[in-house]
């Protein structure tokens, strides 16, 4: 073994999740030529952190509701939902920083997280009025399907309107993740970290 196989052996052996990850994104995004397959590897890393900081947001949002915040008003909605997004966005800037963008460095961390943070305040405010208004819209038009699938398993269930509310909240959610996303791809890459090739 001569030695430069050897430190590729050694950083083999000490693969993370994310150099994981690299290897299927690198895979779709080296299809394309030149500047394109770099911004395509950009694009699918930052879907990737999208997954995560959606986990990150549904996971706080579920475990807010059930706790600390239970959804009996708009403001209570509200106050978990922004609770779950603050969270998300944590995840999702550390995640963009060091990962999807690792060669924007022109800009110190804090100033990139100020911007990061400005985008990400306004995908917060349409992504929490949306919630706020549709939530329980949705549950009521979302229920019944809901009870025919949960009935299967529990035929004597009656769905409680904190129930009705949790499920609106969620759709509702998941909608306003779509969107929010899109916009801060847009808007991080024209802005954030525009200072990369």
């Amino acid at each position: 073994m001569n030695a430069m196989t050897q430190p590729d052996t050694a950083k083999s052996n000490r693969r993370g999740v994310r150099d994981t990850l690299d290897i299927p994104i690198l895979a779709v995004a080296n299809r394309f030529e030149g500047k394109r397959s770099k911004e395509v590897e950009r694009f699918l890393k930052f879907m990737v952190v999208g997954v995560v900081g959606a986990l990150v947001d549904s996971i706080t949002l579920i475990v807010v509701q059930a706790t600390i915040v239970p959804p009996r008003s708009h403001l209570d909605v509200a106050i978990a939902s922004s609770i779950a997004f603050v969270a998300a966005i944590t995840s999702n800037f550390i995640w963009n920083r060091f990962w999807t963008y690792p060669d924007s460095r022109s800009r110190s961390v804090r100033k990139q997280a100020i911007q990061f943070t400005l985008i990400s305040l306004f995908g917060w405010i349409v992504r929490t009025l949306w919630i706020t208004f549709a939530y329980s819209g949705l549950g009521r038009a979302l229920i019944p399907a809901f009870l025919l699938f949960v009935r299967t398993f529990h035929l004597d269930y009656l769905p409680t309107p904190e129930a009705r509310d949790k499920l609106g909240t969620m759709a509702a959610w998941l909608i306003g993740v779509a969107v929010v996303m899109v916009w801060n791809y847009i808007a991080n890459r024209r802005w954030t970290y525009n200072d990369v090739a």
